[in-house]
Order: structure tokens, then sequence, then C-alpha cells
């Protein structure tokens, strides 16, 4: 059974090399173009992680992060920023909306997968 990460970032190209990345590593991909399109496919399935910007139209990601710990079957995925952002004040408002780990871009694929690894449970 292989797990599901949403991945949720405005940029396609973005989304395309951290997709391939993940499908590379044998997780199934589920992306999201904004915060308001990622809720929208919250629906009740099981999602194992997400990643996502944090920088976006609609929805921004620490908004969106919010939005989700509130629906009980997500309460506890797991988030990872992936980001331009590396300032204190994003890092402690992501950290207080839910997300566990900050990878800042430009990142190596290699480093995204091993905090995916250390974040999805078994």
């Amino acid at each position: 059974m292989s797990k599901t990460i949403l991945i949720v970032d405005d940029s396609s190209s973005l989304r395309t090399v951290v997709g391939l990345a993940l499908k590379g590593a044998g997780y199934e991909v589920i992306e999201g173009c904004d915060g308001k399109d990622a809720l929208a496919k919250l629906d009740g399935r099981k999602i194992h992680l997400v990643i996502s910007d944090v920088n976006m139209p609609n929805m921004d990601g620490i908004s969106f992060v919010k939005q989700m710990k509130t629906l009980p079957a997500y309460k506890f995925t797991p988030v990872i920023m992936l980001t331009t952002e590396s300032g204190a004040d994003k890092m402690n408002a992501g950290k207080e909306a839910g997300v566990k780990a900050w990878v800042v871009k430009p990142f190596q694929p290699q480093q995204m997968l091993q905090a995916v690894q250390k974040l999805i449970l078994p």
C-alpha cells in the first residue's frame, strides 16, 4: 500500500519536480495549485503527508495548514513547508500552525525525500 502525499504549490514546474521525486520513491501524489484548491482535495481520503509552499495566491500555505488542522481527518497529518521563505517569523508562524519541517528552495530532491521519510509513519 503506497503512501499518498499532497503537494501544494502555485508553480506547476515545482509540483512536477517534487512529484517526480516522490513518485520515483514510490509515493502516490496529489497536487493542489494553492491553499483553496488543496483544501478541496481533502475529501476524507487518507493523505499521509502534505508538502506546501508558503506564498501562494487565493490562500497562502500557513492559512491552508491552519484550515487543514481543523479537519478531524487531517489534524495529525504532517506538513513540510517547501519555500523560498527562511525568515524566523514565517517559520514560527508555520510551527504554530502545525508545520513539522521547513525545506528552503532551491532544494535537493534527496534532502526533501529524507524529510519526507522521517515524517511519514510506517
